[in-house]
């Protein structure tokens, strides 16, 4: 790697750092091109995405971020994911990591939040903003619906009364 491509290499992960939701940091020894190629088309699916770092660059990319705590996770070969959903890293990276005992999560962080490996684990269980959403947004329609028919309820009762007195009075007559 020349030196420009260096820089322009730490500029990007600087920027990295800086705005994704959630880093994750993981050893991959032994991992296959194929297997690499297979969890790099998985997290971008997800909407993330997967860069191997060279240790020493990444550690300069870190500084003057809120990052910067987890330097200490960049030794030997390591892999950072990253995503702008700060849930969808580490769940993708702890879901293939199940299947593939060579990825090994090392910790991560979350903003300025440093990560060891059981919060990293613990992020992924949890619902992405999108499944956050359509929860919210089927909890703010159900008590709407509820009411529509609440509302509804007393003018069906008025006019079904009405029918039986008009039913009555024409019986009479």
């Amino acid at each position: 790697m020349e030196r420009a491509e260096k820089r322009e290499f730490v500029t990007e992960l600087n920027d990295v750092f800086a705005t994704s939701g959630s880093v994750v940091v993981a050893h991959y020894a032994g991992v296959t091109v194929a297997q690499m190629n297979d969890l790099r088309s998985k997290m971008r699916a997800a909407g993330g995405t997967v860069k191997v770092a060279k240790n020493r660059l990444a550690k300069i990319a870190l500084q003057g971020t809120e990052s910067e705590g987890m330097s200490n996770l960049f030794a030997g070969q390591t892999l950072i994911a990253f995503s702008v959903d700060p849930v969808v890293a580490p769940k993708v990276i702890v879901d293939y990591a199940k299947g593939n005992d060579k990825v090994v999560i090392l910790g991560g962080t979350m903003g300025a939040t440093t990560l060891n490996v059981e919060g990293v684990k613990s992020l992924a269980t949890l619902p992405s903003l999108d499944e956050l959403r359509g929860k919210l947004l089927g909890l703010l329609q159900a008590p709407a619906t509820r009411v529509a028919t609440v509302v509804a309820a007393p003018a069906s009762q008025l006019a079904r009364v009405f029918a039986a007195y008009a039913k009555k009075d024409e019986e009479v007559a």
